[in-house]
């Protein structure tokens, strides 16, 4: 049974080709459907044992009845004398030994390496990236490893591959503090050595300035390999260059300075003074009295006076944002930024057609909404982040001659820590809040870009991060958004 239902498998599986690499750590929802593969693997992984199991089994059968039937002595020179004997023996060899051919041939191993071939499994880049996603929690929000792992533990050698990570991206604190969390993590089953994590706290420790730290952990190093010369030669060279250094970091405490993106992705500023307060309202809204939106008007909150950021709440309803995610799920593949594929941005996205009713109809209603054309803007691009998902600090506005000259971005799910949209420059804080969009000027009315507008999306801690973004260009709004002499404007 095992074998039947492991050949048809096997047999659908061939049958999926896989035409592209995915990527796994810039997608949670990528992430999620891993999980679904890792299940497939194990249900495949049991059946070709089984199967293995229930061809030994017979093969094993086999051989009794083999042994049964050869009760002929082999030393016995008078065996090929008896006719009946010789026939059986001739009949035995041809008939038995072929049936042992075709069931050693029967071994399920190379149809087994087909499920392989085709199981979409993460590359080594996917690792890295997502050990990358965590050491940029670590930084944005100064995190401890035991802070990250507190709901599950990473054992000694994940904790030493995220250290190395690290390491290479010369985020030697960061590297020291995973290598010191190895140590404490070290059991009998690890393939991580002792040896190896002490050789690399005393290098992160060396990189980061701290040569009294570089100094204990070499010297706990050689007590374990007195043999040891390369160790020796580094503390040599720890010592002398100990005596020329004036200052020596704490390599054990995170380092609190901290960008003005940073701060306010974990939450420890707030411009928002009462003055600035006051000037904020809520309101509901017809888009400048358009009939689409006479009833029901949108729900229209200011969130910044300067620049002008506006939210709208209840602008997509739970059904449409199911559908968007439906639709962009097999067509997602990784954001890009000016330069291309980049660290600053991990996302996976995808540009959505107004072929579709659904897209079609949110296009219109932001064109209601903001009495903005959309004949020039781009198609709605659909987005979802990975681990530590995030967005550098960006303009939208690319420079070009018909220019972005504003952002409609939707809020296609809550995400339960981080995630925010900050604007470091005005120190503006902006949740997600699923089927709310926020909506905001790139170009003053003079043209300018508006320096204030520059944004970035905070890493996700925990949750699960989608947006869907229409960028508004500048060709068509003349008469809607009318140009301005004004330097001020």
């Amino acid at each position: 049974m095992a074998v039947k239902e492991l050949t048809f498998i096997i047999v659908v599986c061939s049958c999926i080709v896989c035409t592209t690499e995915v990527e796994f750590f810039t997608s949670t929802d990528k992430i999620s459907e891993l999980f679904n593969e890792e299940e497939f693997l194990l249900k495949t992984f049991r059946l070709y044992i089984d199967s293995e199991e229930e061809n030994v089994k017979i093969m094993k059968r086999l051989l009794l009845l083999l042994q049964l039937g050869s009760y002929l002595d082999p030393d016995d020179p008078e065996k090929i004398k008896d006719p009946v004997a010789a026939y059986k023996l001739i009949r035995r060899v041809r008939t038995e030994w072929i049936n042992i051919v075709d069931y050693t041939q029967r071994s399920l191993y190379q149809l087994y390496q087909t499920v392989l071939k085709y199981a979409q499994i993460p590359q080594l880049k996917d690792l890295d990236g997502a050990a990358s996603g965590l050491i940029r929690l670590q930084e944005i929000y100064k995190l401890y490893p035991h802070n990250i792992t507190k709901e599950m533990a990473l054992n000694a050698d994940e904790a030493y591959h995220v250290g190395l990570v690290a390491y290479n991206e010369d985020k030697f604190q960061h590297a020291f503090h995973w290598f010191l969390y190895s140590v404490d993590s070290l059991t009998q089953y690890s393939n991580t050595t002792k040896e190896n994590l002490l050789l690399y706290l005393s290098l992160s420790a060396y990189h980061f300035g701290s040569l009294p730290v570089a100094i204990y952990f070499g010297q706990q190093l050689l007590n374990l390999d007195p043999t040891n010369e390369e160790i020796k030669v580094l503390l040599d060279l720890f010592r002398r260059l100990r005596f020329q250094r004036s200052s020596n970091p704490d390599i054990f405490t995170l380092n609190k300075e901290s960008s003005k993106f940073e701060t306010l992705c974990r939450g420890e500023v707030d411009e928002r003074t009462s003055k600035r307060q006051r000037a904020l309202s809520c309101r509901y809204s017809t888009g400048g009295g358009n009939p689409r939106l006479m009833y029901p008007p949108v729900k229209e909150e200011v969130e910044w006076d300067e620049p002008r950021i506006i939210r709208y709440h209840d602008i997509i309803s739970d059904r449409e944002i199911e559908i968007l995610k439906n639709i962009s799920r097999p067509l997602l593949s990784r954001s890009l930024t000016t330069e291309g594929v980049s660290k600053d941005r991990t996302s996976q996205g995808v540009f959505l057609m107004e072929d579709n009713i659904v897209v079609a109809r949110i296009s219109q209603r932001i064109e209601n909404i903001t009495g903005l054309s959309k004949k020039s803007a781009e198609s709605l691009f659909v987005q979802n982040y990975g681990i530590g998902g995030r967005y550098e600090p960006h303009y939208d506005e690319l420079g070009y001659e018909n220019g972005r000259i504003a952002t409609f971005l939707i809020y296609m799910s809550d995400v339960e820590i981080g995630g925010a949209t900050v604007f470091p420059d005005v120190g503006v804080v902006l949740k997600p809040k699923k089927g709310s969009a926020v909506f905001w000027f790139n170009l003053r009315k003079n043209g300018n870009v508006d320096l204030n507008t520059k944004h970035a999306g905070c890493p996700v801690l925990r949750g699960n991060k989608w947006v869907a973004n229409k960028w508004i260009h500048v060709f068509g709004q003349e008469f809607r958004r009318p140009c301005s002499l004004s330097y001020l404007e």
